[in-house]
């Protein structure tokens, strides 16, 4: 897929969408729904290339906070309904959610559930007993269980690429291998720098996932979002028996979840240190298994498959939530970054919350004050994320 080029320089166009994830992408899709004329730029060759296509797909509404629970909540629903809306099958499966909560958060845990009851999401409270049907498990040290059974994986190449393409029958420019390497701000328009040419643009979406704060600094912008690497290992052809669900161990941050005939498992390293790379560190296999071994004493009777193993980038802000509206100080400047794993989940309702914020002057289907960037001089807690 090599998209439509540049057809002259510099375009000129009202709302330029800097990436090609699953992020711009449906941002793209909103805006030319709303009849913006857009431009989305792409690095890559094709899109999701980036976070979005070596992400672990799972969507979830377990949240523990008003904002993430509708973003995800109406996330799922649509690709529930993406048929129905749009005429492709999004891959939504719902699979179920299931966490493992320690005892010394089961009571916060138990309040978050009626929190996401409150908001329409359908949650079920298990003893670490009654769990058991979902997946086999230790139950030392857990003080119950919660399960979304809405919760789910979808496939966010086909999602990706049905917005880009909905949004170029809507007359948006699609373009493959455009790194913005300069912007500047001239007569009330952003101006974008490729090498094949300028794009001016009255708004710009930073959707650049882990380059985000990149592109920001080439405007003279901070937004803190930095590459951090994920890795997702995969046991062998038909190794496990029993299909499993999205399972969580909330102590330890271990994960793993049935795909097909395999099992796939991982737990985020809380030393990696920022910075792109999707080279799997196979010395942190021994921390993960060690980990998961200790509550699913099964695993270690499942062999690891290096070759359909891999590695991405979860793109982080420093409290691990989105930053997402309008620049303070840079008019026409919008953020939709920094998903920090969560941007396949919230991708169809930011879409529609970014067309309104560009359109409408402000976002207003979801409050989504609590993730703007102004954030960040008020508060330095980490929110209601769970870290995986």
């Amino acid at each position: 897929m090599t998209g439509n080029s540049l057809a002259k320089t510099p375009q000129t166009v009202d709302v330029a969408v800097v990436g090609a994830g699953i992020i711009g992408a449906s941002c793209a899709f909103h805006l030319a729904r709303r009849g913006v004329r857009v431009a989305v730029l792409e690095s890559y060759e094709g899109p999701a290339m980036g976070s979005s296509g070596r992400s672990f797909a799972g969507v979830r509404a377990q949240w523990t906070d008003p904002v993430n629970i509708r973003l995800s909540w109406a996330g799922i629903q649509t690709y529930r309904d993406f048929a129905t809306l749009h005429g492709v099958d999004a891959g939504y499966r719902p699979l179920g959610y299931l966490l493992l909560v320690p005892e010394d958060r089961w009571a916060a845990q138990l309040a978050a559930v009626e929190l996401q009851r409150s908001l329409g999401v359908a949650v079920e409270v298990l003893s670490p007993e009654e769990a058991q049907r979902h997946a086999s498990f230790v139950p030392d040290g857990i003080g119950g269980c919660t399960w979304g059974p809405g919760d789910g994986v979808v496939d966010p190449h086909l999602v990706t690429a049905t917005y880009l393409a909905m949004a170029r029958d809507l007359g948006a420019s699609v373009s493959y291998r455009r790194e913005v390497v300069s912007v500047d701000r001239r007569d009330g328009r952003w101006e974008l720098a490729t090498a094949q040419g300028r794009v001016r643009a009255r708004q710009v979406v930073n959707a650049a996932g882990g380059w985000a704060g990149e592109l920001a600094a080439l405007a003279g912008l901070r937004v803190p979002v930095r590459h951090v690497r994920r890795m997702v290992f995969a046991g062998a052809q038909g190794a496990v028996e029993r299909p499993s669900p999205m399972t969580i161990d909330v102590a330890s941050g271990f994960f793993l979840r049935g795909e097909g005939a395999r099992l796939l498992l991982g737990r985020a390293n809380p030393a990696e240190a920022p910075g792109y790379t999707t080279r799997i560190d196979w010395d942190w296999l021994e921390h993960v298994l060690a980990s998961g071994v200790r509550r699913f004493p099964w695993l270690a009777e499942v062999p690891i498959d290096p070759t359909a193993s891999w590695a991405g980038t979860y793109e982080i802000t420093p409290d691990h939530l989105p930053f997402l509206g309008a620049m303070p100080g840079a008019p026409g400047w919008i953020n939709a970054c920094g998903f920090s794993g969560h941007g396949v989940m919230q991708a169809p309702a930011v879409g529609r919350l970014i067309a309104e914020e560009a359109v409408d002057g402000r976002a207003h289907s979801i409050d989504i004050d609590a993730l703007r960037i102004e954030r960040l001089a008020e508060t330095g807690t980490r929110g209601g994320t769970l870290v995986f």
